[in-house]
């Protein structure tokens, strides 16, 4: 092009653009009354992304919303190699109740405690 006496740029800068919402589904593994338990050996990014989302569109247990918990093998494990926080550290921050296999009984005391 430069032949031609055109000027050009490759690659100049970004141009953002979204994607039209689309509907996904999610079923959770165990419901106890209302609440749902969702039991993880891994949680990797698109779950967190995931739960994140429904926490937005449903609200939290205490807006009403949607009362989702984890059940983890071990919730002092870290989201990634590099990263500190651990599964247990991201519920704390996004308000998420969890336990280990370890508290699964009270985990359940406290479902049932809830529906009554």
């Amino acid at each position: 092009m430069q032949n031609l006496g055109v000027t050009f740029s490759y690659e100049p800068h970004w141009i953002e653009y979204l994607k039209p919402a689309k509907l996904h589904k999610y079923k959770p593994d165990f419901q106890i009354g209302n609440v749902y338990v969702e039991v993880k050996g891994r949680f990797d990014s698109s779950d967190r992304a995931k739960h994140l989302m429904i926490r937005k569109h449903y609200g939290s247990p205490e807006d009403g919303g949607l009362d989702i918990r984890f059940l983890f093998s071990n919730p002092n494990t870290r989201i990634s190699k590099k990263s500190k926080t651990t599964y247990a550290m991201w519920c704390e921050k996004h308000g998420f109740k969890y336990a280990d296999l370890n508290s699964l009984s009270d985990l359940i005391k406290d479902a049932i405690k809830k529906r009554n």
